[in-house]
């Protein structure tokens, strides 16, 4: 692929992500260029890295649309990394801790978050190397995929529900919501990829991007969990905000038609 169109679907997906947080976080936070640059510049990194070392021989629609996918949620993985267990900040800010916390309680010693890291990236990449096993050997393209489909969706699940559950009790809808939503973006993708990883973990920075956007955009006066019941700080930004919106709107106006030429197109796939 392209080196010139990897940075641009990377650029795309960076401010994608980065203009949703910024219009939940800003009226709590205020805005910064750095900070509002951070997603983008990791996102052109990674899209470039993956369709280097990946399986991307074209820039066609289908590889741009799983693309778009991967780099999105490696470029969260990085970023709620970074928060979770390496950056150093008063929590006190945060209704909901941002870094490791075990029952809603913030895990100070920086050794125990290291090692707990450390761990966290052994069982994903345990996942990883689970649905390309099953991609690799199943006998059955649908098969696979309602295997591996929703496999990305649980690792969402499960680390939203470590986090919040504690504060905001158990919610059985939003815990299995994203498997569901990563299932359903799986069956698309799995008819312009053949690698069962790329479709499953494509489907969940896809899942991501669309709770987010429900969460963010039909809900705008809800405040993000971690800020629910502290006091707005920064009351201009709940119109400033809107200023983003047309962008956002640009870049998943351009993911829908990429993915429908996809889905259009005559390509070999795990379905």
């Amino acid at each position: 692929m392209s080196t010139l169109v990897a940075l641009a679907i990377g650029l795309a997906a960076g401010l994608h992500a980065a203009t949703w947080g910024m219009f939940k976080d800003v009226p709590y936070e205020n805005f910064s260029w750095r900070t509002y640059a951070r997603s983008p510049i990791i996102g052109m990194i990674v899209a470039v890295c993956v369709a280097a070392a990946g399986d991307f021989p074209s820039t066609s629609a289908a590889a741009s649309a799983v693309l778009f996918g991967l780099t999105y949620v490696i470029e969260r993985g990085i970023v709620e990394f970074y928060k979770t267990f390496l950056r150093e900040e008063n929590q006190e800010k945060y209704s909901i801790p941002m870094q490791l916390s075990v029952r809603g309680r913030v895990v100070t010693r920086r050794r125990t978050r290291l090692v707990a890291g450390a761990a966290y990236i052994v069982g994903v990449l345990a996942v990883v190397f689970a649905i390309d096993a099953v991609g690799r050997h199943g006998t059955e393209g649908l098969v696979v995929v309602l295997i591996v489909g929703s496999l990305g969706g649980w690792i969402s699940a499960f680390g939203g529900a470590w986090k919040d559950a504690p504060v905001e009790g158990f919610q059985p809808f939003k815990f299995v919501r994203s498997p569901l939503v990563a299932l359903g973006y799986a069956l698309a993708l799995a008819s312009m990829t053949t690698n069962a990883v790329y479709a499953a973990m494509g489907a969940l920075g896809y899942t991501v991007a669309t709770l987010e956007t429900y969460k963010t955009f039909f809900k705008p006066s809800v405040p993000r969990g971690k800020f629910a019941g502290k006091e707005i700080r920064f009351p201009e930004w709940l119109e400033r905000r809107y200023r983003f919106v047309p962008l956002y709107v640009v870049i998943w106006i351009g993911m829908v038609v990429v993915n429908v030429a996809a889905l259009a197109g005559d390509h070999r796939g795990l379905l």
